[in-house]
């Protein structure tokens, strides 16, 4: 090989290579596969008891449990003026950390559907906000959130088909469903017997911003 045709095999050599460099870096980076996660007996102020003359929770501290959807984990409540959090539970209230009542982006629609069928938050979706202590984004009464209550057997149930898409305190998406308000998820409850204000339920977070949660 002469003195040109070494010239010429090392330049398409390093263009072949600046070629490989620039495809390498312009190539769209695959999408991490979200995964749903199951939270069980989350604690939402618990009672100790039921004063027998009233019929009202004893020993409860009109706490919420803060919990951040993105690691999976509690938040202390001295946290609870920041964007740390996405949803806190207390008794049957969950409230998300957005509104005029709080400090993050949050926000919360209830879909009508099946958890494992909603992959896509729908584009006419309208995310509520906590207003006020009364106002909140998730209604805390029978049949308008995510339960129903049974008054005969005083039974707290998650409403079938009901899943709750939460915009959270930094601005992301997950889709969520209760599956049972007491200790240990009981299949059959038993009022007097199964504490209540223990949460199960298992959701599915997208950490990438967009609405696509499958």
């Amino acid at each position: 090989m002469n003195t040109n045709q070494a010239k010429t095999a090392a330049f398409v050599l390093s263009l072949a290579a600046l070629q490989f460099a620039c495809s390498d870096k312009n190539e769209t980076p695959a999408p991490v596969p979200v995964r749903a996660e199951t939270v069980r007996n989350l604690a939402a102020d618990p009672t100790t008891g039921v004063n027998p003359q009233t019929g009202q929770p004893l020993g409860t501290t009109g706490r919420f449990t803060f919990y951040n959807l993105r690691d999976n984990q509690i938040i202390a409540n001295t946290d609870s003026a920041t964007n740390k959090w996405d949803v806190g539970f207390r008794g049957q209230s969950i409230i998300v950390n957005g509104g005029a009542i709080r400090s993050g982006q949050g926000g919360a629609y209830i879909h009508t559907g099946t958890f494992d069928e909603l992959t896509t938050i729908p584009t006419s979706a309208t995310f509520a906000q906590d207003q006020s202590a009364t106002n909140l984004a998730i209604p805390v009464r029978s049949g308008a959130g995510w339960y129903n209550y049974n008054p005969q057997l005083n039974l707290i149930t998650p409403i079938p088909g009901r899943v709750l898409v939460i915009r959270t305190g930094d601005g992301k998406y997950a889709k969520m469903e209760i599956l049972s308000y007491y200790e240990n998820a009981p299949t059959q409850i038993d009022a007097n017997r199964d504490r209540a204000r223990f949460y199960t339920f298992r959701y599915v977070y997208q950490p990438d911003g967009s609405m696509k949660l499958n």
